[in-house]
């Protein structure tokens, strides 16, 4: 009665604007959660307003979280049964960005190619091992438009993502974020390519990264068309490049419009504060 009373009055005190999609980006020390805790943080996550949950990735590296029978497939069917529909992420190399940054040409297709063999694999086993039922499948892998600003990278993107993305039986999912090297019209021409294979395309806003100025945001964000959904960004960044992450939670600037939007990320939302750690 306690916790119904709490999200109750919580829900008077939020924006009317709900968190409908929500990331979540899956840590091991989320392991120490409790299997009561997830429970109440799903309810509290339906109770806000929440639909659907993205789930960046199923496997990190070495850690697959304790794998069908681990806390993550355990929470999810938990989140499952509180209503949420899940979007289940693959598999992510902790070493992508370095990869990426180093690589050129057929080296970067074909770490490109391995990686999609990774996820590939990864989404298999989730099929048969981990009984759960999904509404879509998410690429970890994120794009940019300083990696990809080349014509020809972005053609050999598309072709492995097409590819790849007809040996799903699930949409596709996939995020790209901007740095100010291609021009808001080719970036969104760029997205929107993406989009007609199939696949679900998000574009992240920036907003607590702070990459950009404001307003050079706000034309990359005016000229996406519709079909591309954006992340709202619920975090400000307090760490300097090249240290460990760090960020304290802002409220998400949640504005509606033809897009659909999603929150990253969940473990920065009111109602997740003690029960995920956030840094």
């Amino acid at each position: 009665m306690r916790t119904f009373l709490a999200v109750c009055l919580l829900a008077l005190c939020l924006p009317a604007t709900a968190d409908q999609r929500l990331f979540y980006q899956p840590l091991n020390r989320d392991a120490n959660v409790t299997p009561a805790q997830w429970q109440q943080l799903w309810h509290a996550t339906v109770a806000q307003g929440g639909k659907a949950l993205i789930v960046q990735w199923s496997a990190y590296g070495d850690s697959d979280f304790g794998g069908a029978q681990g806390w993550l497939a355990n929470s999810l069917r938990s989140a499952r049964a509180q209503g949420l529909q899940v979007v289940l992420g693959l598999y992510m190399d902790p070493a992508y960005y370095q990869r990426v940054d180093e690589l050129d040409g057929e080296g970067l297709s074909s770490y490109w190619k391995a990686q999609l063999g990774r996820s590939l694999t990864q989404y298999q086993q989730l099929r048969q091992a981990w009984q759960l039922s999904v509404e879509g499948w998410y690429l970890p892998m994120e794009l940019d438009d300083q990696h990809f600003r080349d014509p020809a990278r972005r053609e050999a993107l598309f072709s492995q993502l097409q590819a790849f993305n007809r040996q799903l039986d699930k949409p596709l999912h996939i995020s790209a974020f901007s740095a100010g090297k291609l021009s808001p019209r080719v970036n969104a021409a760029w997205l929107d390519q993406l989009a007609g294979l199939g696949l679900t395309v998000w574009w992240q806003d920036g907003a607590g990264t702070g990459r950009l100025p404001p307003l050079v945001r706000q034309g990359y964000e005016q000229a996406l068309p519709c079909r591309i959904g954006v992340v709202r960004e619920a975090f400000r960044q307090v760490s300097a490049p090249g240290q460990i992450f760090r960020a304290e939670p802002t409220e998400p600037k949640l504005v509606g419009g033809c897009h659909l939007e999603a929150v990253f990320d969940l473990r920065y939302r009111p109602w997740a504060r003690g029960v995920l750690p956030q840094n």
